[in-house]
């Protein structure tokens, strides 16, 4: 069909209007939609989650394109088996609980270190008068009754030239600090040195702490963020976004301990902010990696092979662990793209 000339013109008209539109369109960057995160924690909350409930508090996660639930288990031991059951999208939890768990077949992965060090520790009020690991043949140790406790235990001793077996082990469940006060036990193992360690610290007990990888247990995350391992490759995206919402909210906690101890205590206010102050201030060093470079929640594959290695010579796993699969670094910032 022949075009007139008039009809040529109102073409090449339009045709520059639109160069013209399209040299004016701006990239606008769009936050990602809302999705929903339901995240179990390992216990009620206290100083090992500040960078959590900052992250929450402070925007961190909003702006992620989160909305985070945070929610306190009605049993400590359960986060896992929430997990595995579809009752929580992550959990935090505790390198050793998670490969017994994946020993038992749970196909569970650790996405993130949130504690890089061990926080367990041996513990004396100071009129115990025990100042070393050797000092604890013959003594009553307090634990929680957890398997590995024990095993710790026989592993400190024996390192020390001790018998392994020479101290008596009680089950003092979570009451570790009453039971040093009213002398049920000489010590205990599996106060964390950072919360029990600090209180009885201000309340002039003057406690002997000893930490477990100081005294021959190999060092492993103390907390750790957990995904089910089916859903990683659909909601990977998802886990990154969170990981590093949380570790900015980590971050936010250095720059300002006080600010996010006001709004930790304001999600648990049966926490003494003082004391809450005094017990972040004291754990910040381990939230974040030891080697500069490396991402918040950064995980060393290495040191999980040693700590499994250690667990299965220890009868506590079946078959030895395989770190490269217990756990990922992907999902860190700047990690695994």
């Amino acid at each position: 069909m022949t075009r007139t000339p008039v009809a040529l013109a109102a073409l090449l008209l339009a045709g520059l209007m639109a160069l013209a539109g399209c040299g004016e369109k701006k990239d606008v960057a769009r936050p990602p939609a809302v999705q929903k995160l339901d995240v179990i924690l390992d216990y009620l909350p206290n100083a090992d989650h500040v960078g959590l409930f900052a992250a929450e508090r402070q925007g961190h996660f909003k702006r992620a394109g989160l909305d985070v639930e945070l929610r306190t288990p009605s049993d400590p031991s359960a986060p896992l088996k929430l997990l595995a059951a579809g009752k929580a999208d992550l959990a935090i939890s505790y390198e050793p609980e998670l490969l017994l768990a994946r020993d038992k077949g749970l196909r569970l992965v650790s996405v993130g270190a949130i504690v890089q060090k061990p926080l367990t520790s041996i513990m004396a009020l100071g009129s115990a008068g025990i100042r070393s690991p050797a000092d604890l043949a013959g003594k009553r140790v307090g634990t929680s009754g957890i398997p590995y406790q024990d095993a710790y235990l026989k592993t400190i001793l024996s390192r020390a030239g001790a018998d392994p077996d020479s101290a008596e082990v009680i089950n003092v469940g979570f009451n570790l600090v009453p039971a040093m006060l009213s002398r049920k036990v000489d010590a205990t193992l599996g106060a964390f040195w950072n919360v029990e360690g600090v209180e009885l610290a201000r309340r002039g007990k003057a406690p002997t702490i000893i930490r477990v990888d100081r005294a021959g247990v190999p060092t492993y995350n103390e907390l750790i963020l957990v995904a089910r391992q089916d859903d990683l490759g659909r909601r990977g995206g998802l886990v990154r976004r969170f990981m590093r919402a949380t570790g900015q909210g980590y971050a936010a906690a250095r720059s300002n301990p006080k600010r996010a101890v006001e709004d930790l205590v304001k999600v648990n206010p049966d926490l003494n902010p003082t004391l809450q102050l005094a017990q972040v201030r004291t754990t910040l060093p381990v939230f974040f990696p030891d080697k500069p470079g490396r991402p918040f929640g950064f995980q060393s594959t290495a040191q999980w092979r040693a700590y499994g290695a250690w667990m299965r010579r220890n009868g506590l796993v079946e078959r030895p662990p395989v770190a490269e699969d217990a756990l990922t670094n992907e999902f860190l910032p700047g990690q695994g793209l």
